[in-house]
């Protein structure tokens, strides 16, 4: 990787166009299904998605439409409307955004407003707790083979990209990090396993070709459940960690080995 600071990597943000039917919906309606929809329905819903800037979660859809409204239909109905247009319907986690068409995506480009450059530091971590989560500072340390500062992760925090988990059940309950729903929303992804595995990052030419036999990487997971060694943050640790043991020791330097 090169010392100067870098967009996060493409492979993260590769997405292909909607498939029909969307992961979380049945098939494709047919004309007796979309004549029992209620026309009023699918504008909430549609009007709810434009005007949010951010994904709505399913939940918070059907609490805007009439008791006994069918959403997933109507999800349905708007996957199928959208999926041929500028921008498509699609799935975030466990919510629901219209997002920009990826064919027509490098046409905007240049309207798109600048988001913040991630150093390679904060690109390294944030690989690293993708495809490793859930993580600990010393476990991604370890891995990236330096230290990481404070300031890497104060970043990746305010960006929306990483949060706290849980604990660690191990000595010193250190801190565990996973990837969040912004962080999929951003790099146009539905859930932490679609990003590119070990054997597509080769076919990119993101990794050398000649990598030593056995090398494997995990299959990313974002499950929001707790894993068997962890445990839930105790009051307080949605803040204080990374005002106290969690940074502990931590300058606001990455010290890195020589390029």
């Amino acid at each position: 990787m090169s010392g100067e600071d870098a967009d996060a990597p493409d492979a993260f943000a590769r997405a292909a166009e909607p498939p029909l039917p969307l992961e979380g919906l049945d098939g494709r309606l047919t004309a007796a299904e979309r004549s029992r929809l209620d026309p009023l329905h699918l504008r909430i819903v549609e009007a709810s998605l434009f005007a949010s800037a951010e994904p709505i979660e399913a939940r918070a859809l059907a609490a805007r439409l009439p008791v006994g409204a069918d959403l997933p239909r109507v999800l349905r109905a708007l996957a199928e409307d959208y999926a041929g247009r500028g921008v498509n319907l699609r799935r975030v986690g466990d919510a629901w955004a219209f997002r920009t068409a990826p064919d027509v995506a490098a046409a905007l480009a240049g309207a798109a407003r600048p988001s913040r450059k991630l150093s390679r530091a904060a690109v390294e971590t944030l690989a690293i707790v993708a495809y490793h989560q859930p993580a600990t500072r010393a476990e991604i340390e370890a891995i990236r083979g330096v230290s990481t500062s404070r300031g890497t992760f104060e970043t990746l925090l305010e960006a929306g990209f990483i949060r706290l988990r849980g604990r660690r059940k191990a000595p010193g309950r250190p801190v565990t990090f996973g990837t969040t729903p912004g962080f999929l929303d951003h790099f146009g992804l539905e859930q932490a396993s679609d990003l590119p595995g070990l054997a597509e990052m080769k076919a990119a030419g993101l990794l050398d070709a000649r990598l030593p036999p056995g090398l494997d990487m995990p299959a990313p997971l974002d499950d929001d459940a707790l894993r068997e060694d962890e445990e839930p943050l105790g009051e307080g640790d949605a803040f204080g960690p990374f005002t106290a043991e969690a940074l502990e020791g931590s300058d606001d330097r990455d010290e890195r080995e020589p390029d």
